[in-house]
């Protein structure tokens, strides 16, 4: 994520966590000495700029890479050890038991050449980041001496990363949710319940919060220039939306707030330059005015979300017997695009988030809650799983995925507070359909 301080021109990069826990912070000082009236060095430092958003992002997916081999790394060393043992319990087992164990552990052979994928992966992204370094210092000596040598060949080399960078981070992009990280308190602030959020679609550059306090009946919504004004309480505007809102449900998607319509299973789409709502639809069969909420209450019948692939809306119906129903929605239209039923029941259900097309559900909003449930939209399949989450304030209102930043955002009992997660990725090697 980029902040910006207008001020002084310094940069901020953050939103990295290193796997030893420490959170990775990268302060770009801005060049002094650049005339800013030459126009070549003017391009010159927003290309160096450049630089450095790919040089962080770079180290962002370095990071995500390093945990996930560390886990295939893990598995491999468990295959091996289950190899070993069965062979040393070749006589002790009868032949159906050993049969069926062989069978397993055939099943996860192909895990290894995974892990040399994620090998062969790592090494490109070492290459990827010396050559983003010695580009950076060519920038660096060439802005030191005021001259333009060389630079369409530059900018060239940094197109060229780019796209090498957004490759990778592609085929890095989606994945099994495997952790959640210890919480970050960013602040505290407002009631018990509410919702904070920035833009899934926005550029790096755009670093906005919106944060609406409150479960029913809201209408103020408060729009801070970056998180760091957030943190401090400065540089807001508010919009005071003409319907009054429902639940902690709501998402901001591509410039516009989607929300639940109080006493209604309305959504509406408030855009916030236009300061007006340009559509507004019924959600058909949706329960509310808590009906169907969540564990907690709180309104919490509709629930709007975002991830890689789009508008997501989890509800519940009178035909479903109560249980969630998760479908995707036009974001121009509302109109309900595909609808899966789950079948695990809302009301059992802590909160919901959605990464990369899979509905991902806690057991509880109180302090021992974990990632319980999960029900893949690709293939219309659940399994129960077993993700810990550190609820560390023990009321959880309020959980969403952003795409963008590949984190969760949590209103915890008036705590505002984000999550990194880890993702697996199995990636498909040379000769596989």
């Amino acid at each position: 994520t980029l902040f910006q301080s207008p001020e002084e021109g310094w940069q901020l990069y953050t939103s990295a966590q290193a796997p030893d826990g420490k959170c990775i912070c990268t302060a770009v000082i801005p060049a002094q000495s650049t005339c800013s009236r030459d126009g070549r060095s003017r391009e010159l430092r927003q290309l160096m700029e450049k630089v450095q958003n790919v040089s962080q992002s770079m180290e962002v997916l370095e990071l995500r890479t390093y945990r996930d081999l560390q886990y295939v790394r893990s598995m491999e060393t468990l295959m091996r050890s289950l190899d070993a043992r069965l062979r040393a319990a070749d006589g002790s087992l009868s032949a159906k038991s050993f049969q069926e164990l062989k069978d397993r552990m055939s099943e996860l052979l192909p895990l290894s050449s995974v892990l040399e994928q994620y090998k062969a992966d790592t090494r490109t992204i070492v290459r990827l980041r010396e050559e983003v370094r010695n580009l950076s210092s060519s920038l660096a000596a060439i802005q030191e001496e005021m001259g333009a040598y060389g630079y369409e060949d530059l900018q060239q080399r940094v197109m060229a990363l780019e796209a090498r960078l957004h490759a990778c981070a592609q085929k890095l992009g989606c994945g099994k949710l495997t952790g959640v990280s210890n919480p970050i308190t960013i602040r505290a602030m407002g009631s018990r319940f509410g919702s904070w959020m920035t833009d899934t679609m926005a550029p790096s550059a755009d670093s906005r919060v919106w944060y609406m306090d409150g479960y029913y009946k809201g209408r103020r919504v408060l729009e801070f220039r970056t998180l760091g004004d957030f943190i401090k309480g400065q540089n807001f505007i508010q919009h005071l939306l003409p319907q009054p809102w429902a639940g902690t449900g709501h998402v901001v998607y591509n410039g516009s707030l989607f929300y639940n319509k109080y006493q209604s299973n309305v959504v509406v789409k408030y855009h916030f330059r236009s300061r007006s709502v340009l559509v507004q639809r019924s959600l058909p069969g949706a329960g509310y005015n808590n009906t169907f909420p969540y564990s907690w209450g709180g309104f919490s019948d509709m629930d709007f979300m975002v991830d890689e692939s789009g508008l997501w809306a989890v509800y519940t119906t009178n035909q479903n017997a109560g249980n969630i129903v998760v479908s995707r929605l036009d974001p121009h239209t509302l109109e309900v695009v595909r609808s899966w039923d789950t079948g695990y029941p809302k009301r059992s259900a802590g909160e919901a988030f959605m990464i990369c097309g899979v509905l991902y559900v806690t057991n509880s909003h109180l302090a021992g809650a974990k990632v319980y449930f999960a029900y893949f939209t690709n293939t219309s399949s659940y399994e129960y799983t077993d993700v810990p989450f550190h609820n560390q304030y023990s009321h959880i209102s309020m959980l969403d995925y952003n795409p963008r930043e590949r984190a969760l955002y949590t209103w915890n009992n008036g705590h505002q507070v984000l999550y990194n997660v880890t993702l697996f990725h199995v990636i498909s090697t040379a000769g596989d359909p």
